[in-house]
């Protein structure tokens, strides 16, 4: 083809038709000087020329177009516009593309219309605004489009990083709260309409401060940076991840209810942000917690289903931060009640209401006592006895814990100078108590006003120590070893731990989580392996092991065969009164037999509650009297023969199918069809619950699941039953 302009050139003269251009204005019919007026144009790049025929083919494109396109201009004529120009694409994938097929095919005109040039190759992008108008000849035939075209590559993009900034984390290049609000408003409105379940995490980093403060923004900004790549290699392509603002972050889960698939997930994320990082030579760890709602369940709009996920938040970082917990409406009356504990606290020690038990460490050789752990506990006036697992998270959330800790230390001494001289006791420290500047002197107060041997105390230090400055945390490891005292680390293997730290961190024993002994003798279980491995570990740096938590005799034949030095369990003792103890010594008593079960079995929470208890049509009352994951015992019905199939309802819409398999008077024992899961704390929950969106079904108003019991029984929702009942409700008191 011809290179020629977008009119048919016509000849020129030099010269003296050149010098005439700059004398004589450009009349309508001087042909000639438009034409080179409109070359010029193009030359300029500010803007190009197209045309097409009748079959919407290219005849016309500018020639430095065509070089921008990276095509020469005999490969570009011919094609179809709608080859050359991809119609632009909106960020929201549920948004149709711009309609330029359609509006060539009605041969509409149009202008300015964003479209991406389709190029040779993909490493770059390259946009353009495109106009065009139909053309008709003189007897109303449709001849083509003619059109114009300007580059907007620079526009897009200084659009697309603007509209990034408003969209996205500067930082890290997640999700921000503007998105992350906008996106789960958009998922749970199209969900409620389509049935459709979603799940809502929120996270928050455990001791995160502390990095910013010991190794400066910068390093925090980085370790942010490393949590959010973390983060996306757990979550990848099954949900949005989003950082709402300083360390808090927020995953939304499409299409999952099953709780106990994000149990695993949220343990996952625990596990992976809980690794050590390193930022600029330095380490950092630091943990999460992590709040679970999920919706239409526990929230039908935005605005409850992100409450609800704070309040879980909430009360996974009160249960001792590094958990999951999901959303419960109990978790209301919680939040009330823990400010409750804490007002209670401060007069707590006053008053006396604090006190130690002492839980003995043997020898399994011997089954003799060596050490004893002072283990706190809390005789309320009004709510009567509180667990530590409770009070002691609400002290450390502020300065009680000291004055807590300091109790239990001089208490603790106090006690240990009246037993034998070779029985030594352990006192836990918290990691507040240990970065205290003070901590050593009020160690030493505490020995001297006992009497009590430096060498007798052991004060066991949980992992979370090692987040703090190391510097000042070796200096504080140095100076209560100056004091004569020895040092355990607690909980070994489940947070923090590194053999760097055993190796610098002047350790005399470590004690390994009873997560590890409880399913080590079950098949298919790698945590006897675990166990050895740490045995080994601690024998080859000169320290003393215990297995914490050995509940029954399998359990214990198992860590003695891998090599424990000290057993501490309920298959020995569970955690006894200071009087008690001070007979047993007089009599010469130090051996303590083994009063555990012969196996280990799953794990029954002792409870009194009464929950409904379905059977057929028929709703019945019945008082729980414990749970484990495999199964129930249940109290209050007769004449329930084994074998029966029975349907639990525990409230809040969680229904257990379970099977009868012991039945003695009024008492039944029942094996779940599928076993419950955790809860993220010490509770367990199903799996699945009854769906909002069946209550709706069933006649009940569509909202998130409120207290109480309503199962589904027959067809529409509170529908008479239409057998007679099969068995007899008992009355059942808590003393039975």
């Amino acid at each position: 083809m011809a290179k020629a302009g977008f009119l048919s050139k016509l000849s020129r003269n030099s010269g003296e038709r050149a010098a005439a251009y700059h004398r004589v204005p450009i009349s309508a019919d001087d042909l000639d000087r438009r034409v080179a007026l409109l070359d010029n144009f193009e030359g300029l790049n500010l803007g190009w020329f197209w045309a097409t025929n009748d079959e919407g083919r290219l005849i016309y494109l500018s020639e430095s177009a065509a070089k921008l396109v990276g095509r020469p201009l005999d490969e570009v004529i011919g094609l179809s516009l709608t080859e050359l120009f991809v119609p632009d694409k909106d960020d929201d994938p549920d948004k149709a593309e711009r309609p330029l097929p359609f509006l060539l095919s009605a041969r509409n005109s149009f202008a300015d219309l964003p479209a991406r040039v389709s190029l040779s190759s993909d490493d770059r992008e390259l946009w353009w605004s495109i106009s065009g108008k139909p053309q008709y000849d003189e007897e109303g035939n449709f001849i083509g489009y003619r059109g114009a075209a300007k580059d907007i590559t620079a526009v897009r993009e200084r659009e697309r990083d603007a509209k990034r900034l408003a969209q996205f984390d500067g930082l890290t290049g997640l999700a921000n709260r503007n998105r992350m609000e906008k996106r789960l408003t958009a998922t749970l409105t199209a969900y409620k309409a389509a049935k459709r379940s979603c799940a809502l995490l929120m996270l928050d980093l455990d001791r995160f401060k502390q990095v910013n403060d010991t190794l400066g923004h910068p390093a925090g900004d980085e370790l942010l940076k490393q949590v959010a790549t973390r983060l996306e290699k757990i979550i990848g392509d099954d949900g949005e991840i989003g950082r709402l603002g300083g360390d808090e972050f927020q995953v939304i889960l499409p299409d999952i209810d099953d709780r106990g698939k994000l149990g695993d997930i949220s343990h996952r994320l625990i596990q992976m942000i809980s690794q050590p990082y390193s930022i600029n030579g330095s380490r950092a760890i630091i943990g999460t917690s992590v709040g679970i709602a999920i919706a239409p369940y526990d929230g039908i709009e935005a605005e409850e289903l992100v409450s609800s996920a704070d309040l879980a938040l909430y009360a996974a970082k009160g249960g001792g931060r590094g958990q999951f917990r999901f959303y419960s409406s109990e978790l209301k009356e919680g939040a009330r009640e823990r400010k409750e504990i804490s007002d209670d606290l401060r007069d707590a020690i006053a008053h006396e209401q604090l006190e130690l038990h002492y839980q003995p460490l043997i020898d399994p050789e011997t089954n003799k006592v060596r050490s004893l752990e002072a283990l706190m506990r809390w005789n309320h006036p009004e709510k009567g006895r509180i667990s530590p697992a409770t009070f002691i998270p609400i002290a450390e959330e502020s300065a009680i814990i000291n004055d807590v800790g300091k109790f239990a230390l001089e208490q603790a001494c106090k006690d240990a100078a009246q037993w034998p001289g070779d029985i030594s006791v352990a006192v836990n420290v918290s990691a507040v108590q240990f970065a205290n500047d003070k901590f050593p002197d009020v160690v030493e107060q505490a020995l001297a006003k006992s009497g009590l041997a430096p060498s007798r105390l052991t004060l066991e230090i949980t992992e979370s120590v090692f987040v703090a400055d190391p510097h000042a945390t070796n200096r504080m490891f140095q100076r209560l070893k100056k004091r004569g005292v020895s040092l355990a680390l607690d909980d070994f293997g489940t947070g923090y731990s590194s053999l760097s730290y055993l190796t610098r961190a002047p350790f005399d024993k470590i004690k390994i989580d009873q997560s590890f002994v409880r399913g080590a003798t079950e098949d298919d279980n790698n945590n006897a392996a675990i166990i050895s491995a740490i045995v080994g570990l601690a024998r080859a740096l000169g320290m003393t092991t215990v297995a914490e938590g050995v509940e029954a005799r399998d359990e214990l034949e198992l860590v003695t065969e891998r090599g424990a030095d000290l057993i501490q369990g309920f298959v020995f003792s569970k955690a006894i009164r200071q009087q008690e103890l001070l007979e047993r010594f007089e009599n010469g008593q130090l051996e303590f037999e083994i009063v555990g079960p012969s196996k280990h079995r799953a794990e029954r929470k002792r409870l009194f509650r009464r929950i409904g208890v379905i059977h057929e049509d028929h709703r019945y009352e019945a008082v729980l009297r414990n749970l484990s994951r495999t199964g129930a015992m249940i109290e209050g019905l007769l004449n329930v023969p084994q074998g029966t199939a029975l349907v639990l309802d525990l409230g809040e819409g969680q229904l257990a199918v379970a099977k009868v398999r012991r039945t003695m008077d009024a008492r039944q024992g029942l094996e779940f069809e599928q076993p419950l899961v955790s809860d993220g704390t010490d509770g367990l929950c199903t799996r699945h619950r009854v769906s909002p969106y069946a209550l709706a079904a069933a006649g009940m108003p569509l909202a998130s699941l409120p207290p109480g019991d309503y199962p589904l029984i027959g067809g529409e929702y509170g529908e008479k039953p239409k057998t007679q009942p099969q068995f007899m409700e008992v009355k059942v008191s808590q003393s039975n």
